[in-house]
């Protein structure tokens, strides 16, 4: 149910469609880049992501503009949530037509507005078009994969994105290499990010590994994630770890116990400032996240991605990035302790430079008039 009123008049202009946390840290630069080129745009959360730890904290801190529409889906199913997602994005669009509609990375509000829009003929631009991990197993993979096909204008945040998109038949002049607005997010705030001021405040040790796991191959399956709470365990065993607990692996980590050793710290999860403070902070990082790959690569923190790919490939080239199964976790993050990396490349990759959201600002407008 909409918590605030529709849009207003016909065409809105930019609607810029977020749903979860990822969507909000892409689309703040974006947003912030179009409102200094006096771009009429709105901000519609579909609330996918709902509750104050999830959302909420997010626009607070990275000031972006309170939603004009907030459709409060909530959680369910896949085909359940896309499908009251479709439902309450066709009504919002065809009350209030958009001139275009914006969507960000690989959640079901992305999919969703990218159907909804292309059916009512209304222009589509993705932001972070082109990545693949080529694991259909991957609900984000199929998202992202139907998504550049529905969209007019595509957003690559690397240059095996846009040789992707070449390889799937998308047109050359609807792609544009424009870097990653994640990143943007990530380099405005740095001086924000104080690990020092986040260990005191919450009496973290003083070296810690940050654990972050969500992805369903991780967390769905109960024996996956009693394995996973051994290796954790073991980690424990060495280092402390400090896991932030996304709602979606909760109840199987409890009932795991991997609260149970003493070395094992479970947080809430943590707004947006907070988590990258933790993460700037560690030794190392293990998850499952593509964004956390993304910021340990500008953080110059190692990585250990829990996963048997990545549709982030340039984080591994030019990043503290390794991708890692369960059973080598433990030696090669205790590798990682011991300082035994092996040889990582310095630079970070093209276009990483801050001036993402300003690129996409000035396509969007010259596309819109």
């Amino acid at each position: 149910m909409a918590t605030s009123a529709p849009l207003g008049s016909q065409d809105t202009g930019i609607v810029h469609v977020v749903g979860a946390r990822p969507n909000f840290v892409k689309a703040a630069p974006v947003v912030a880049a179009l409102r200094g080129r006096g771009a009429h745009q709105t901000v519609l959360h579909t609330g996918q992501h709902y509750d104050d730890r999830m959302s909420a904290v997010f626009f607070r801190d990275l000031g972006l503009p309170t939603p004009d529409v907030d459709l409060g889906v909530g959680s369910g199913s896949h085909a359940a949530q896309t499908a009251a997602l479709m439902v309450g994005l066709e009504k919002e669009f065809t009350a209030n037509t958009p001139g275009m509609v914006v969507v960000y990375g690989d959640v079901n509000s992305t999919i969703a507005a990218a159907l909804v829009a292309a059916k009512l003929g209304i222009p589509v631009a993705h932001v972070e078009a082109g990545l693949r991990s080529f694991d259909n197993t991957m609900p984000e993979e199929v998202n992202r994969r139907v998504t550049d096909q529905l969209s007019d204008v595509l957003f690559a945040t690397s240059p095996e994105a846009v040789g992707h998109l070449a390889a799937e038949g998308v047109s050359p002049d609807r792609v544009h290499l424009v870097g990653n607005p994640m990143i943007d997010t990530l380099l405005g705030n740095l001086d924000r990010f104080d690990a020092d001021a986040l260990r005191a405040r919450l009496d973290l040790p003083e070296r810690y590994v940050a654990a972050t796991l969500h992805r369903p191959a991780n967390v769905d399956d109960p024996a996956n994630v009693a394995r996973l709470t051994e290796r954790l365990h073991e980690i424990a065993d060495l280092t402390d770890v400090v896991m932030p607990v996304h709602p979606r692996g909760k109840a199987a980590f409890d009932a795991a116990g991997l609260g149970d050793h003493p070395r094992v710290r479970l947080l809430e999860p943590l707004g947006y400032l907070d988590f990258v403070a933790l993460t700037r902070g560690a030794a190392a990082v293990v998850t499952d996240s593509g964004g956390v790959q993304e910021e340990t690569t500008i953080l110059g923190v190692p990585c250990l991605t829990l996963r048997p790919n990545t549709e982030r490939p340039v984080t591994i080239t030019h990043g503290t990035n390794q991708l890692v199964t369960e059973a080598d976790l433990l030696p090669t993050l205790t590798k990682v302790l011991d300082g035994h990396t092996g040889e990582r490349i310095g630079d970070v990759p093209p276009l990483w430079d801050g001036r993402s959201g300003e690129r996409i600002a000035s396509v969007l407008t010259q596309w819109s008039r």
